[in-house]
């Protein structure tokens, strides 16, 4: 029996992990295309007349069976891949792309969907009242489901001639493989690649604590000595504090230089491909460029607008930044450095800061355990929006280390002190159901994001609940020491709980309108915004308590946190500039990308303050935007940098913990993509966002 093909017969009918295996993905994938395809057919040749119930809601409920098994696959293929699993996405995804592409080809269907659509835009009839038009028959969350669902269908090639759908047809199948390719590239090069020491002399400098757990790494592997891995915890402790410059060097490179090889696992030709069926793409849908494509369902709109953007910062920031590196070169040369490179940054940058501020990471980590900061987290979204987070057993789970939490919303009675059965109360009060996956593993892939299994919806009068999952790379803990972070892990874990509280709030009716299925420039919102509470003196003391002595924090520490808030902001604004002046730079123009090196050396060469090392590339591992949803999408890191500065303004002149202001924002979260976010936005704020709140936070005025 084929458990993804079955209605799950779990807790809150979560995903059977424990009942799968790899051979039931295919077979399932299989059936519940063909199974979604009848469904699609039973709308699109419906014969009654189209409505916005039969057609355009029919629509928006259909496919469920088929988007968990997707969720539960896909999720895995980052969390927890294998070989299998990624032969296995190879088949699935062209299977996946064809189906989509049968759906927004299908004419019968598109037919239904103008019909209703038309119906509801069309202008009245002569001597007809606007009133009797049927657009008042919809609230507003209908609406804009009708308007998305007719743009989803015409951006997707409905208005386009058989030939031309063909084409695109190829184009995404196309797109879909490549695109996983380049991810597989780049786990592969991180895994492929580990660093065995066998001389403690050659890692001085290094904390004893980094050093336990590099000597845990080789442990692991069989080895004497010590391993560093291109794996975040172990690349950037080293490159930060190792003494010895030509293994930064040496690090360095081989995290440069990943799918830059020329090797079976180089990205170089996938990224002309990709960049070149994305122009493709664009051009048969009537678009000069991709970017064009993309923006036009962005707040920024259009390419020129986020080049404006983007060069203003750059202005700004360019200043600040030369003389940040000025600093650095002068530390450096008293080493004897005369020309300084990208791999001394972070071990001079380390050494500046604590000259500084007097401030050290390592020492700094005791006083965030894991398991603390965690605590924090879940402590502020119940004091902002009057969650609980309950952790459970008796969910199944894709791997032992991940922690399952019921997170139940505080009902009025338990407010009021009032008595109600633990049973009862949580049968009513169930917000969601939360995957906490913290550690590095080899199927993992780097970085941190918030993904879900469950999307939230209302239908037949229940409103079903999301299930969310938080994925982190974290240093794991050892026998003598939990896990602990440094401060900017910290920040991570709140950024990524942001995107979570997105989910876990939603309350619309349609699962395509829902938690963080809004336009992609505001997705980061809430995730940039509650980064801020990390840096609140009040907040910060509740939590960051010594996991040995249970001494709090001092307060001259959290000042030297504060004072160093903005240490490097010049530069790391630079560097996320470059992000995202060279993704628009692929996707913006229709340009014939000869040479990847060269292309980026000079697209980002006005924000480079360091020499071009030859045999590195950024292109070959930029996943966000050559494997994930960023393409033409980068800018909107520091685009909500603007929004999430200007709403935790709005905070800190309310009080950071005021109610009525965290109700507000509650709106905001719960409405998902029901409504146009400068709209939502204004509606929360009072009035639009503006870039002085960013400048003046990052002290670049």
């Amino acid at each position: 029996m084929n458990p993804l093909l079955q209605k799950f017969n779990t807790k809150y009918n979560s995903a059977p992990f424990n009942e799968i295996k790899e051979e039931h993905y295919l077979p399932a994938f299989k059936e519940l295309i063909e199974k979604s395809k009848k469904e699609i057919d039973e709308i699109a040749n419906n014969p009654e007349e189209a409505t916005f119930k039969n057609t355009i809601e029919a629509l928006a409920y259909s496919g469920e069976q088929l988007d968990a098994v997707s969720s539960i696959f896909f999720n895995l293929n980052s969390a927890e891949t294998n070989d299998e699993i990624q032969k296995i996405a190879q088949e699935v995804s062209p299977l996946l792309s064809e189906y989509s592409s049968q759906i927004s080809q299908n004419e019968a269907l598109f037919n239904r969907i103008k019909k209703v659509y038309d119906g509801f835009n069309s202008p009245p009839l002569e001597g007809w009242s606007s009133q009797r038009r049927d657009r008042g028959g919809l609230n507003e969350e209908q609406t804009t489901l009708l308007n998305e669902t007719y743009k989803g269908f015409v951006r997707n090639g409905a208005l386009l001639n058989d030939e031309d759908k063909k084409k695109l047809e190829k184009i995404n199948m196309d797109l879909s493989l490549k695109s996983l390719q380049f991810g597989q590239n780049v786990l592969a090069e991180t895994n492929n690649y580990f660093k065995h020491i066998l001389d403690k002399n050659d890692l001085a400098g290094i904390p004893e604590a980094i050093l336990a757990q590099f000597a845990e790494e080789a442990k692991e592997r069989n080895l004497e000595g010590y391993v560093i891995t291109l794996q975040y915890p172990s690349y950037v402790p080293f490159i930060t504090y190792c003494e010895n410059r030509e293994l930064r060097k040496e690090l360095a490179l081989e995290n440069g230089k990943k799918a830059f090889k020329n090797n079976e696992f180089d990205n170089q030709n996938l990224i002309k491909e990709i960049i070149s069926l994305k122009q493709q793409k664009a051009e048969i849908l009537g678009y000069k460029n991709y970017a064009e494509y993309v923006l036009e369902e962005r707040m920024a709109k259009s390419p020129a607008k986020v080049f404006e953007f983007l060069n203003e910062l750059l202005e700004k920031a360019t200043p600040f930044a030369q003389k940040e590196i000025e600093e650095l070169k002068s530390l450096a040369k008293s080493d004897g450095i005369e020309e300084m490179q990208g791999y001394d940054h972070a071990f001079y940058a380390e050494k500046l800061r604590k000259a500084k501020y007097e401030i050290d990471d390592e020492e700094l980590k005791p006083y965030f355990q894991l398991d603390k900061v965690e605590e924090a987290v879940f402590g502020l979204a119940g004091k902002l929006f009057g969650l609980e987070f309950v952790e459970i057993n008796d969910v199944q789970k894709y791997h032992q280390e991940v922690k399952t939490y019921e997170i139940l919303e505080k009902s009025e009675s338990q407010e009021d002190g009032k008595s109600e059965s633990k049973q009862e109360a949580k049968s009513q009060k169930l917000k969601a159901l939360l995957y906490a996956d913290y550690h590095p593993r080899k199927g993992k892939r780097a970085g941190a994001w918030m993904t879900s299994f469950k999307s939230q919806k209302i239908q037949n009068g229940e409103n079903v609940r999301p299930h969310i999952s938080v994925v982190c790379n974290f240093t794991k803990p050892t026998a003598e020491t939990p896990s602990l972070l440094t401060f900017q892990e910290v920040t991570t874990l709140f950024h990524e709980f942001g995107h979570a509280l997105h989910g876990i709030l939603a309350n619309t009716q349609y699962p395509n309108l829902s938690g963080t299925s809004v336009k992609w420039d505001f997705v980061e919102l809430p995730s940039q915004f509650l980064e801020n509470y990390c840096y609140e003196p009040e907040f910060l003391k509740t939590f960051a308590k010594h996991y040995q002595t249970g001494e709090v924090l001092p307060d001259e520490k959290i000042q030297k946190i504060e004072d160093s808030k903005n240490f490097m902001e010049g530069y790391q604004t630079l560097r996320q500039l470059s992000f995202g002046i060279l993704d628009m730079s692929y996707h913006a123009e229709n340009v014939k990308v000869e040479d990847v090196k060269t292309f980026e050396t000079e697209t980002i060469k006005a924000t480079q303050v360091y020499p071009t090392l030859s045999e590195t590339a950024i292109s070959t591992s930029f996943s966000h935007i050559f494997q994930g949803g960023y393409s033409a999408g980068y800018y909107s890191y520091k685009w909500a940098e603007v929004l999430d500065a200007d709403a935790f303004a709005f905070f800190q002149e309310t009080g950071i913990f005021n109610p009525e202001t965290a109700q507000k924002f509650y709106k905001l979260l719960s409405s998902g993509g029901t409504v146009e976010p400068m709209k939502l936005y204004e509606e929360f704020r009072g009035h639009k966002p503006t870039a002085d709140a960013l400048l003046k936070r990052a002290g670049l005025i």
